[in-house]
């Protein structure tokens, strides 16, 4: 988690790249950007599939499991309504244990698709955008820099006049910074570090007028 010594070097970030441009950045942490619930029902519908796979691949199995509940049976005397009853019970005790299992915080985040992972992120840095950063400057030159810490994994999204002027790619060695502070376990200094690489990118493209006044709290917000 962040600390109160984090949050000043990041604020100490924005203010000093925003002084540098007319550019403002915001600077948003979250512990995860979803709850992957998709991903643990899927799995767990799997799983409780796989006892009516392995009886129907090898019925075998079936006959004897009766027989240890049931005792010897005959064709004549074919329990249905127990074998029906029998893998009722175990698609359900299965759905119900891997459905446990799959909803550890760091199991959730291991079956689910780094593609889902990073769409997720993605959507929900847009979405905080969206919310608290677009359009609420009004040269339109807002910046979020967004970390989902679960996921180990940030997204930089901009307004229209940025995007206009900037390409994706100059955003890769903010990024870096920023990943590489969080897997070195200081996530604080990482923040801090791909705020003043994105105050050099604003700083080229959108330098210090004077005339843009400061619309933003320059203050890292974690949810």
């Amino acid at each position: 988690m962040l600390t109160a010594a984090d949050h000043e070097l990041v604020a100490g970030a924005i203010r000093e790249a925003e002084t540098r441009t007319d550019g403002e950045i915001s600077v948003v942490v979250a512990p995860d950007s979803d709850t992957y619930a998709d991903a643990v029902l899927h799995w767990s519908l799997l799983v409780a599939l796989l006892p009516l796979a392995l009886f129907a691949t090898f019925p075998g199995l079936l006959h004897w499991a009766i027989e240890v509940i049931h005792g010897p049976w005959s064709a004549e005397e074919t329990p249905l309504r127990l074998i029906v009853l029998y893998l009722l019970l175990k698609t359900a005790g299965a759905f119900v244990v891997a459905w446990a299992i799959f909803r550890l915080p760091r199991v959730r985040l291991a079956i689910t698709p780094h593609a889902t992972k990073e769409r997720r992120v993605r959507r929900r840095a847009i979405m905080l955008f969206q919310v608290g950063t677009e359009r609420r400057t009004a040269s339109r030159s807002g910046v979020l820099l967004y970390l989902s810490l679960a996921e180990h994994r940030a997204e930089i999204v901009a307004d229209e006049l940025i995007q206009f002027r900037i390409g994706g790619e100059e955003w890769g060695e903010a990024m870096i910074a920023l990943l590489e502070g969080v897997k070195a376990g200081q996530p604080g200094q990482g923040i801090a570090d791909a705020v003043k690489r994105i105050g050099n990118v604003l700083a080229t493209h959108f330098p210090y007028t004077g005339t843009d006044p400061n619309e933003m709290p320059d203050r890292l917000i974690q949810l």
